[in-house]
């Protein structure tokens, strides 16, 4: 592939609900770019973008992927995203480096929850953007609808500039609004023709819309408007960039993905109305001297980088995708990676096209690429030279909510499981693996189900490493809301010396749920020597780290030894812990022992009207809403207090409650007794553990 400087590059990233039809799109692309010679196709698994096993298996898009292909003397990057909500990291990596986006909109579908989240996700990144309809060769498809629908949803700043000519029920050409003219297609050829009576009434209505944003532009063209002059066509195309970089107007065009039509004319609109690298303004913080430094893709300043995903594949081999934010990136220079504070020898620079890497040997501003066997770069690292050591700010990914505990279903393959997950942890930043000591077990966190599911499929398939998924124990604590008060004897005579610990002892409950307990003495004469003390309070640091009662962590307890006796002869520091810890048993269960449950606070932001959907659900799951708050996205916030165990799979409800748009986030609140009858089902488990591993 050539080299191409800043001004002839174009990053565009696809978004689009699942099934719209991204991915095609991509095949379709690719052929009118004469990439390939065929189309693929998601069915048969053999598109470009779509390279993964899972993906091909699942027959959906999991990750981003790159295309780059060479349209009229420049270069357009387009990146492929996932449709699916479970991958929204990947989305999120994609929109933080695009410079514009196509929002796809399957034409027989029509809007959908994940158009409104590419839209929102368009305008939290500043993104100019079109929206391309596909599936017009389908006789259900209908353009005029989607049109209609997204004004109602985005507003008037929606303009078609291409209108569907239908014959005999087939998709056969297009009216271009803005040149008043009509085309059929023949092969390759788009054959100016007449254009159809059923036509006319929309294209006046839809170019009106578009002299009316033309005319916005500036007071001597609102003034020519009014007098009802004509605007030339060159004048509405170059009025319409400004308004479409600006974001004050979104173009609407339509095409067959089967067919590769309607796609030629979308690489023209997006070389001529879409921004290239060099009109978007990128700052970093000089690391040296915390001032801001403009860069703004300027190719004759220093060199720098952002890192903005990694590929750790067992077959295709480790890649660090990069935008270039400055300067000219050239083969074996030395840069210096500002994040980890070390000097990084770049080596091969690639552009990939899927999952093939083609060699290049320089890359300008703005253009975006990938560096191989990095193994210390990491995604949101930024690369620049140490005499302007500029760090970048780090795409806002996501936080994972959905987790389940697993396992390596043999235990030789601990270790390799353990390597295998950072390595998919690395590539995709929405996963989490956590180690929750105090319940014993291993926590995958993602954005869904599905996601997880997949890393299971991965790991197996990829890694040769099978794992168990299971729901996982809730981060319960043990506590006690009496008093009790105990006497515990530890004797054991065994010939020669034996064992002797005698320990009288209060146990109440101290309220501070934050330490497991609080131990004091009151002991007098001597009756335990002082040198036993810190046998006692291991004794009761041990008990603690597993309760009597169901075997989670215990805490609130004030621990008092008030009494007791030794043997000159056969008491130890051993024997002491031991007939503390016996004690602690004891009295921990005379002291009407309860389960503390992990309470968090709840946001759920929605449309309007599933409001009262959300907060019913919220309430069948014991949970106190707090208030509801409008927000700027035009939703309601709801706030609640919710116990912790009641949402597990809650992602999967609010999915079906809202049709996908609804989104939640929670964070840890306190500790709160939990109610009998969950206590009494945790006591019931933790029985059937113990009889479990007494079995094996």
């Amino acid at each position: 592939m050539k080299i191409y400087t800043t001004d002839k590059i174009r990053n565009v990233v696809l978004l689009g609900h699942s099934g719209s039809g991204k991915t095609s799109m991509v095949e379709a692309i690719a052929k009118v770019a004469k990439i390939t010679d065929k189309m693929g196709s998601v069915d048969e698994g053999n598109t470009i973008s779509d390279f993964g096993k899972e993906e091909q298996k699942r027959k959906i898009s999991c990750q981003t992927s790159i295309i780059p292909l060479e349209w009229d003397s420049r270069k357009i990057n387009i990146i492929d995203t996932p449709g699916f909500s479970d991958f929204v990291g990947e989305v999120e990596e994609a929109c933080g480096i695009a410079d514009a986006a196509v929002i796809v909109v399957n034409g027989k579908s029509g809007i959908q929850a994940g158009t409104k989240k590419s839209w929102d996700m368009c305008d939290k990144y500043k993104l100019p953007r079109f929206i391309h309809v596909t599936n017009m060769d389908d006789n259900n498809a209908s353009f005029r609808q989607v049109v209609d629908d997204a004004t109602a949803l985005f507003g008037k700043k929606v303009a078609p500039i291409n209108l569907p000519i239908r014959e005999n029920e087939k998709f056969v050409g297009y009216v271009n609004i803005i040149s008043k003219k009509a085309y059929k297609w023949q092969g390759d050829q788009a054959v100016e023709c007449d254009i159809p009576d059923y036509n006319k009434e929309y294209l006046e209505k839809y170019r009106a819309i578009l002299l009316e944003s033309v005319a916005e532009t500036s007071e001597d063209m609102m003034n020519r408007f009014f007098a009802g002059e004509e605007f030339s066509e060159f004048e509405i195309r170059s009025a319409l960039k400004n308004n479409v970089c600006n974001g004050s107007i979104v173009l609407m065009g339509m095409g067959s993905n089967m067919l590769a039509q309607g796609i030629y004319t979308t690489l023209d609109d997006i070389i001529k109305y879409f921004p290239s690298p060099d009109q978007k303004e990128l700052n970093g913080i000089n690391k040296n001297t915390n001032e801001l430094v403009g860069l703004n893709y300027d190719f004759s300043k220093q060199k720098s980088a952002y890192v903005f995903k990694t590929m750790v594949d067992p077959y295709i081999g480790r890649y660090s995708f990069i935008k270039v934010c400055s300067g000219v990136l050239k083969t074996d220079d030395l840069l210096y990676n500002v994040t980890k504070e070390e000097d990084v020898k770049i080596g091969k620079i690639y552009v990939l096209s899927g999952n093939k890497a083609q060699e290049v040997f320089e890359l300008h501003a703005g253009d975006i690429g990938a560096l191989a066997k990095l193994s210390n770069t990491k995604t949101g690292d930024s690369l620049a030279t140490k005499n302007l050591p500029v760090m970048f700010a780090k795409t806002e990914i996501s936080k994972p909510y959905t987790y389940k505990s697993y396992r390596a279903k043999e235990k030789s393959d601990i270790d390799k499981l353990a390597q295998a997950i950072a390595k998919l942890c690395e590539e995709d930043l929405t996963l989490k693996s956590i180690n929750d000591t105090a319940n014993h077990q291993m926590l995958l966190y993602g954005i869904g189900n599905l996601q997880l599911e997949m890393v299971a499929s991965r790991l197996l398939n990829e890694y040769k490493v099978e794992i168990i998924l299971e729901e996982p124990r809730v981060a319960f604590k043990e506590t006690i809301r009496k008093t009790s008060d105990v006497e515990y004897k530890h004797k054991k005579q065994s010939g020669g010396h034996g064992q002797y610990g005698h320990v009288k002892m209060r146990f109440s409950p101290s309220n501070d749920f934050d330490n497991a307990f609080d131990f004091g003495t009151e002991v007098v004469g001597g009756a335990v020597p002082k040198n036993y003390f810190p046998a006692v309070e291991k004794g009761l640091a041990e008990c603690c780290e597993k309760g009597p009662l169901a075997g989670y962590p215990v805490v609130g307890v004030k621990a008092v030894l008030y009494d007791g006796s030794f043997h000159e002869v056969d008491s130890s520091e051993m024997a002491f812990k031991l007939a503390t810890i016996g004690a602690f048993k004891d009295g921990f269960m005379k002291a009407s022992p309860c389960l503390l449950e992990p309470i968090v606070t709840v946001r759920v932001i929605v449309d309007d009207k599933f409001t009262g959907d959300v907060i019913g659900d919220l309430t069948k799951r014991r949970g106190r809403v707090l208030g509801m708050n409008p927000t700027q996205s035009n939703k309601t916030q709801i706030e609640a207090e919710v116990p912790q165990m009641e949402m597990y799979e809650y992602t999967t409800t609010l999915s079906s409650m809202t049709g996908g748009t609804g989104v939640f986030s929670y964070e840890f609140a306190r500790y709160e007794e939990a109610p009998k009858d969950i206590c009494d089902k945790e006591v019931e488990k933790a029985k059937a553990m113990k009889e479990a591993e007494r079995d094996e």
